[in-house]
């Protein structure tokens, strides 16, 4: 009996034992020693650890004009975002799951987006912006193209939104791509022989049995506004006067750029309790509304 044990635990060990190892090497030890060092005035280069307790944490939260402004920022990027996300993701979804012409070819290209790297992407939707829609502001006079994009406080956040809507609902598609197909034809078709229309069969069947795919889309989408970087750092960087510079990137300048690591460190630490306070709460309530097909 105790050799079977053995087996078993030596055979499990075979197989996870490398993908524990490798998360905890990348997951788990960088995680426990940032918490270390969000309790001590480290510069991230010297040997020097000064042990300050929660002097850190003070400072963010009584002495730190520049995290609330990017955490009102990114608190109201992530509504915005997350909305458009899942709106504009769901209906592509559902519009792309009718016998429509090309709709394979349209899936594709409403999907490309998310296979450009950030970073990529920001620079290529920053000269959109700036020489692009000048340009065609210059040729058509519509003031729309004719905005300071990326110059000012309100179009730079709402020049941050729609290239992270058209980066991340393609992904998001796909996810209720799958979902709505595997909602029953025979439930919508027995709907709507009932009377119901195209409005009442989207809201009183289709949209309830796919409550599995909005936790879960809704779970990404939060995750990847929260954690935004590549798009702040490419399209704004936090400008003008880091007005919309986002939670990610005032970590990162509190650590890389002003050497600041503890406090850095205190405040990502902060940034990760929100986050999955928030996804933690977000989940128990979609999760509560799904039901059995």
């Amino acid at each position: 009996m105790n050799s079977k044990r053995t087996a078993a635990l030596t055979q499990q060990l075979v197989y996870i034992g490398p993908a524990l190892l490798f998360f905890g090497i990348t997951i788990i030890i960088p995680f426990v020693m940032g918490m270390y060092y969000s309790f001590t005035n480290w510069n991230g280069v010297s040997g020097n650890v000064e042990w300050v307790g929660l002097d850190n944490f003070k400072q963010i939260f009584t002495n730190d004009s520049a995290f609330a402004q990017s955490f009102w920022f990114t608190t109201r990027f992530t509504i915005v975002g997350v909305l458009l996300t899942n709106v504009v993701g769901f209906f592509l979804a559902y519009f792309l799951t009718k016998n429509i012409r090309a709709r394979n070819w349209l899936r594709t290209i409403f999907f490309m987006p998310n296979v450009i790297g950030g970073l990529l992407l920001g620079f290529i939707w920053q000269f959109i912006f700036v020489k692009g829609f000048a340009t065609v502001g210059e040729v058509t006079g519509i003031p729309f193209f004719n905005l300071p994009w990326l110059g000012d406080e309100v179009t730079g956040f709402w020049g941050i939104v729609m290239v992270f809507v058209w980066q991340s609902s393609g992904y998001l598609m796909v996810i209720y791509i799958a979902s709505i197909t595997n909602v029953s034809k025979e439930v919508m078709e027995a709907a709507e022989i009932d009377g119901a229309n195209r409005f009442q069969v989207l809201k009183s069947i289709i949209v309830p049995l796919i409550m599995p795919a909005v936790t879960v889309c809704l779970f990404l989408a939060i995750s990847w506004s929260f954690k935004m970087f590549d798009l702040n750092l490419s399209l704004t960087k936090g400008g003008p006067y880091r007005s919309t510079e986002s939670l990610a990137m005032n970590v990162y300048n509190e650590a890389f750029l002003n050497n600041r690591y503890g406090l850095g460190t205190a405040k990502s630490l902060i940034f990760f309790l929100v986050v999955a306070v928030i996804t933690l709460i977000q989940v128990r309530l979609t999760k509560q509304k799904e039901v059995e097909a």
